[in-house]
């Protein structure tokens, strides 16, 4: 059974930066699209970014430049560097591994990010 548990989230000033971390457990990591979604309070789930196997990158425009995501395929990881954070990126920040072959996918517990004063 795959899963997914994220880490790397905390408290930070506006401007600062931030490192997630995913770790991927139970199957072959190259047969899936790794994605970051966020949640603040009061809004729905978005899309982040996306990497797939072979490493192409998506980003949604609010964090284009600012965000990079990346994968390591020998070490079953996918990471998020975040720079220049903002305070409207605070949210509850999830991984999601999601199989080419079938769509099904899985999600992590979630991890807090604030960036506030």
């Amino acid at each position: 059974q795959v899963q997914v548990a994220e880490s790397g989230g905390g408290l930070v000033q506006p401007g600062g930066s931030l490192r997630l971390s995913c770790a991927f457990y139970g199957s072959e990591f190259s047969w899936y699209i790794m994605k970051w979604y966020r949640q603040a309070p009061g809004k729905q789930r978005e899309l982040v970014a996306t990497v797939s196997s072979g490493g192409s990158t998506n980003y949604e425009d609010s964090v284009k430049g600012r965000f990079t995501i990346s994968r390591d395929n020998l070490g079953n990881a996918v990471y998020l560097q975040m720079n220049s954070l903002k305070p409207e990126d605070t949210a509850v920040y999830y991984c999601n591994a999601v199989s080419m072959a079938t769509g099904n996918g899985a999600w992590g517990q979630g991890t807090q990010v604030t960036v506030s004063t």
